[in-house]
């Protein structure tokens, strides 16, 4: 069988762990067999960003917004355990931050949905996609810990040389503080992404911060929401039954809980990064909740919304087969090949990546499940509870048949 071909390379970041170690599997049986496939590769393994001083993660960044499409494999995000597990130079920074700093873009997470497994949420019926703002918060604090009474000033110099200044605490003894923010452009980018793909998926929007104790930080994302909403999107959204609904977040939570589901959640990063892991746990696994990363400038990155797998990985690494379920990075790999295919204008390509999708997923309905689903659906549709290596061996096995069907006709 002829090889797919594509136009345009993918930016290929690769990542660390147990996610490393089925990247290569996904990419050497489930797509190399079939797709000429072109791509720019980084490796974004923590010892790599080590010897690189990290440069490797800009450079990955800078490549996606040349490219347009970028696929990225979980990474470690560094601490002082990790420093000194792997002998780091420096605690580096979060990849994923990192990334969202450069491209200033809009995280959107949503479930990978199979219809024997109910969410743990009874009155789920339609998946909920967190909007996350990718820019800013904790993620581009400064932090500083004192040992000593004092006290601690916040200071803004503008260019005209204008001062403004505050108190934010004095202390009578050692404490730790945290400085963040975030811009209005980035905030804006932000508001309009979300509403735009509200419309695009024909979804409900709620944004949920909390306005009433954060009344400048928070209360600035309210006022731009409120303000595109009723200058641009409110006459998009009132023809098609659509609605914007802002609440506190701690409301919002309850009334999440509540819900049929159905919508899209847009969240402040550091509020985003968490409910997408509720929300993606409640749905039935972690391994199942794709992220697609979307830019003001139209590039796009795809990645799975977990993390590395470690404890996977050193049972792998022990010499022991995990039951990893590899879905998400799977369905980054097909989102990247998919929105690659409708840039260039290669149907097969955008053909290819909803068969691998479907292989997937048929491959799951037919009960060949890895454990972290088999522990969630009643015995009838649990026939296999397989490794990840066997869990892959049954997607690449059913992907073969589609594509020999495919080409016979």
């Amino acid at each position: 069988m002829e090889k797919l071909q594509m136009k345009t390379p993918l930016v290929e970041m690769d990542g660390d762990e147990m996610t490393r170690v089925l990247w290569r599997i996904i990419r050497d049986d489930l797509i190399f067999p079939y797709v000429d496939l072109k791509t720019e590769y980084y490796d974004l393994g923590l010892p790599h960003r080590d010897e690189t001083g990290d440069q490797v993660t800009l450079d990955a960044a800078n490549a996606t917004r040349r490219l347009g499409v970028a696929v990225k494999c979980a990474t470690i995000t560094a601490n002082r355990q990790r420093q000194e597990e792997y002998g780091l130079k420096e605690i580096w920074p979060s990849p994923n931050g990192t990334i969202r700093a450069v491209l200033d873009g809009t995280a959107f997470r949503a479930p990978i949905l199979l219809p024997f497994l109910r969410p743990a949420v009874p009155g789920w019926e339609k998946p909920i996609t967190v909007a996350r703002h990718a820019y800013g918060d904790m993620y581009k604090a400064v932090e500083l810990v004192t040992d000593e009474p004092g006290v601690a000033t916040l200071e803004f110099t503008g260019e005209s040389g204008k001062t403004q200044s505050l108190t934010v605490a004095k202390t009578k003894g050692p404490a730790v503080f945290q400085g963040q923010h975030n811009t209005e452009v980035s905030i804006r980018a932000f508001v309009r992404s979300c509403f735009q793909y509200a419309l695009d998926t024909k979804q409900d929007l709620w944004f949920s911060a909390k306005d009433t104790i954060s009344k400048e930080y928070d209360g600035e994302f309210r006022r731009v929401f409120d303000e595109e909403f009723e200058s641009t999107y409110k006459a998009k959204f009132n023809p098609l039954g659509l609605q914007y609904f802002y609440t506190l977040i701690d409301d919002a939570v309850s009334r999440v809980m509540r819900s049929k589901g159905g919508f899209v959640w847009a969240l402040k990063n550091y509020d985003g990064d968490v409910m997408s892991d509720m929300v993606a746990a409640a749905f039935g696994s972690l391994a199942m909740m794709t992220s697609v990363l979307m830019a003001p400038d139209g590039s796009v990155e795809f990645e799975a919304s977990h993390g590395t797998v470690t404890r996977h990985f050193y049972r792998y690494r022990a010499g022991e087969k995990p039951s990893t379920n590899a879905t998400a990075t799977i369905f980054a790999w097909t989102g990247a090949l998919r929105r690659r295919g409708e840039l260039d204008s290669l149907p097969d390509l955008v053909s290819f990546a909803g068969k691998l999708e479907s292989a997937c997923l048929e491959t799951m309905r037919d009960g060949v499940l890895t454990g972290d689903l088999a522990v969630l659906v009643e015995k009838e549709h649990c026939r296999q509870v397989v490794n990840f290596e066997e869990s892959l061996e049954a997607i690449a096995k059913r992907l073969s048949a589609k594509m020999h069907d495919a080409g016979q006709r």
